[in-house]
């Protein structure tokens, strides 16, 4: 995967990743011209947690972190590679001193 500018910058959060993974979502279903619902049924998700995954939450004001069984399920539904899903840039995931 390639890294971005930002991805060396400290302030990278994965909530910033989660939206836009949830950003890239968006797109891909737009692009294929698919509902919510039916993203979320045939990648068997509930409507409700795709709705939130688009957003970048799991919960309301929680990041979403998906399984990789979901993201290969929803690259495939959108027919696209999970790569073109996950964001160009890494998040800071690691508790390192600084």
């Amino acid at each position: 995967m390639m890294m971005g500018v930002a991805a060396d910058r400290a302030d990278i959060t994965w909530e910033t990743y989660a939206r836009e993974l949830g950003h890239n979502l968006y797109r891909a279903r737009m692009d294929r011209g698919l509902s919510q619902e039916r993203v979320a049924h045939l990648a068997g998700l509930a409507g409700y947690t795709y709705q939130k995954f688009e957003k970048g939450e799991s919960r309301p004001n929680t990041p979403m972190n998906p399984r990789l069984n979901t993201l290969l399920a929803l690259s495939q539904v959108l027919q696209v590679p999970v790569v073109e899903l996950l964001p160009d840039f890494d998040p800071e995931v690691l508790d390192r001193p600084r």
